[in-house]
C-alpha cells in the first residue's frame, strides 16, 4: 500500500477533521459511478478507502507512523554502509627504534647508518701518496657488535610501536570528518493562543522522548526551529538535528497573515448602509469596532496592536473583513424598498 497521507493529500500531523474532509473530497472525485470511463476508478476508490480506515484509527495510525520512521532509519543506515564501503584492514605497525619513532612524530627523516657513514667520509681529509695506497691495500676490520646497543634497541622497540599506533589513531581521528545523519523534519501544530502566550509546546523525538520548546516572539506560520542533535542516532555518525516547522491553526474564527490576525464580521443590510459600533471577541480580549456608513463586503477595518507579538515587543494588527448577510426570513419592507429602487417605484 502506498503512503496513506499521500493518497489522501494531507500532512502527517493532520487532525481527524482534516483527514475526514480529505477522504470525502477524494471519494467524491474517484467514485466509480462518477468515473465510468476510467477502468482504474474502482481500484483508486478502494485504495482511498483503505488509507482513510488506517488514518482514522489512532492505534493503527500510530503503528504505521512508527514503522515508517523505523524504515527510514534502516534506509539511512544502509545508505551510510554503502557510502562508507568495505573496511580496509590496518597494516600492522612494524618494530622501529626510538629515534625513528620520534623522527616520524616530528616529521624529520631518521638518519640512517649509510648516510652517517657518507657524512663521516666526506668530513675526513683526503690522504695522498703512500698513506692512500696503504688504505687501499689494508682491509678495514669490522667492528664487533655491541651487546648494549642491541639490547637498548630491543627495549625501545615496543615503546616505539605504542607511540606509532597512538599517533596514527590521533591523526586519523583529527583528519576524519564525522558524517552526520540527515536532519529529521517534523510539523508541530500550534494554536494562535499558543503563539500569543509564547507557550511551550511538546515535540516528540525519534527515540520516543518528548521535548517542550518555547515559541519565540515574531513567530509566523511555517517558521522553523532547529533542535541540535535531537534527531536519529546511527552508530558511527554524528546525530542529526530535528527541524520543527510551526503550523498555526487556521480553522478557527481567526487566521494569520504574517503577524496580523484576520477575522470576519457579518453585517446585515441596515448596519452596512447606516454604519454601527460593535464588540468582537479576539484572542487578546474584546475589541470595539466602528463600522463606517455605507460599508460593503470589500471593506477591511484595521485595529492596530491586536495581532501576534513581534520581536520588538509590539504587536501586529487585527484585520476585520466585513461580510454582508441577510436575515434568515425575508423582510417585506426591505424587499419593497429594493423593488422600488430597481423598478423606479416610490411608495
Amino acid at each position: 500500500m502506498r503512503d496513506p497521507y499521500a493518497i489522501l493529500g494531507v500532512r502527517r500531523n493532520a487532525g481527524q477533521e482534516e483527514i475526514k474532509a480529505a477522504w470525502r473530497s477524494l471519494a467524491k472525485a474517484v467514485h466509480p459511478d462518477h468515473n465510468q470511463d476510467d477502468p482504474l476508478a474502482t481500484e483508486r476508490f478502494a485504495e482511498a478507502g483503505r488509507a482513510y480506515e488506517l488514518l482514522r484509527d489512532p492505534v493503527r495510525r500510530g503503528r504505521y507512523d512508527w514503522a515508517r520512521r523505523e524504515a527510514e532509519l534502516r534506509r539511512m543506515e544502509a545508505m551510510k554502509e554503502k557510502m562508507r564501503g568495505p573496511e580496509v584492514a590496518e597494516e600492522p605497525v612494524g618494530a622501529e627504534t626510538a629515534e625513528e619513532a620520534v623522527s616520524r612524530i616530528f616529521g624529520v627523516e631518521p638518519q640512517t647508518a649509510a648516510s652517517a657513514s657518507r657524512m663521516k667520509a666526506s668530513a675526513r681529509p683526503e690522504k695522498t701518496g703512500a698513506a692512500a695506497n696503504a688504505e687501499l691495500v689494508a682491509e678495514p676490520k669490522p667492528e664487533p657488535p655491541r651487546a648494549e646497543t642491541a639490547t637498548a634497541r630491543r627495549s625501545i622497540a615496543p615503546a616505539a610501536e605504542l607511540v606509532s599506533a597512538i599517533v596514527q589513531r590521533i591523526r586519523g581521528r583529527i583528519a576524519k570528518t564525522a558524517e552526520k545523519v540527515p536532519d529529521l523534519s517534523i510539523d508541530v501544530p500550534v494554536s494562535i493562543e499558543d503563539v500569543i502566550n509564547r507557550a511551550r509546546v511538546p515535540v516528540e523525538l525519534p527515540e520516543g522522548e518528548t521535548l517542550r520548546i518555547s515559541i519565540p516572539a515574531g513567530t509566523t506560520d511555517g517558521q522553523t526551529i532547529r533542535l541540535k542533535e535531537q534527531g536519529y542516532r546511527v552508530t558511527g555518525m554524528a546525530r542529526g538535528d530535528v527541524v520543527a516547522t510551526l503550523r498555526i491553526g487556521q480553522d478557527g474564527p481567526f487566521r494569520t497573515r504574517r503577524l496580523d490576525l484576520v477575522t470576519t464580521l457579518p453585517l446585515d443590510l441596515e448596519n452596512a448602509v447606516l454604519g454601527c459600533e460593535t464588540m468582537i471577541e479576539t484572542p487578546n480580549g474584546p475589541v470595539a469596532v466602528t463600522v463606517p456608513a455605507w460599508s460593503g463586503s470589500d471593506k477591511v477595518i484595521r485595529v492596530p496592536g491586536k495581532g501576534l507579538p513581534r520581536t520588538d515587543g509590539e504587536r501586529g494588527d487585527l484585520l476585520v473583513e466585513l461580510r454582508l448577510v441577510l436575515h434568515e426570513k425575508p423582510d417585506d419592507k426591505v424587499m419593497d424598498l429594493m423593488r422600488s429602487q430597481r423598478d423606479g417605484l416610490y411608495l
